[in-house]
Formats: C-alpha cells, sequence, structure tokens
C-alpha cells in the first residue's frame, strides 16, 4: 500500500501483489476527527479482487497505522448487513459489530440495515508490522 493524505484525510493505494508487478486494486480512506481521536474507515475494492483476502490484509495493515502511526484510539465503519463477506473481512481484521442504522441501506433493490463496527486501539494486537 501507498499513502497519500488528502487534506485531513489519509489515502492508501491498495495493491495486489500476487502476480509479476503490483497492480492497483482499491482504495482505502481513513477519515479522521482528530479533536476525539478517531477516524472513519472506507475500502473500495475492485469487484475481480474481492475474495483474494486483500481486504483483510489492508484493513490489518490501516488499523495498524491508525492505531501505532496516527495514534487514534477508535476507528469505526458502516457496511450493509448483507455483506456478509465483508463483514467476516472487517471481524478478522480486527473490527466488531456494535450497532445498527435499521434500514439505512439496500442491497440488491431491497431495503436493509447497515451495521456499525469498531476497532479499539486498545484491543488491537501488537506489536506493529508498520512501527517495526
Amino acid at each position: 500500500m501507498t499513502a497519500q493524505l488528502r487534506g485531513d484525510n489519509i489515502r492508501f493505494t491498495v495493491y495486489d501483489l500476487a502476480g509479476e508487478a503490483p497492480v492497483p486494486v482499491g482504495v482505502v480512506t481513513l477519515l479522521p476527527d482528530p479533536s476525539v481521536r478517531t477516524a472513519e474507515y472506507v475500502i473500495m475494492l475492485a469487484p475481480e479482487s474481492r475474495g483474494k483476502g486483500l481486504g483483510t490484509a489492508a484493513t490489518r495493515l490501516v488499523l495498524d497505522y491508525g492505531f501505532h502511526i496516527t495514534n487514534l484510539r477508535m476507528i469505526w465503519l458502516k457496511v450493509l448487513a448483507p455483506n456478509t463477506a465483508a463483514v467476516r473481512a472487517y471481524e478478522k481484521a480486527g473490527f466488531r459489530a456494535v450497532g445498527s442504522l435499521r434500514q439505512a441501506g439496500y442491497w440488491l433493490g431491497q431495503v436493509c440495515d447497515e451495521l456499525i463496527m469498531d476497532a479499539l486501539a486498545a484491543e488491537f494486537p501488537g506489536p506493529s508490522v508498520i512501527a517495526a
């Protein structure tokens, strides 16, 4: 991953390293609120790159960066409840479900809930692979 600063936002490009050359396959963004040391997490991966573990790996690295480099205390996200593959990837990376926004989204044309998930610095395992 490579990092870019966009205003207060922190953006990373996600690369697939499985081939002969790195291929960019997505973007991850942290939207920080420095006054309370939290950030919203957003990831977008190309459809053909999903299901390969890239989302989980990128999410772990961004949590590591957020907690160990930028000193955030909590990172949160929203995900559509029927997107079970994304929910599993977020849980593997260190997020946990903490609530929902009822009927806040659409999945395949049907109304659905959005799950709210968070990860806490105090619960994130170390040592950091980035700071090492």
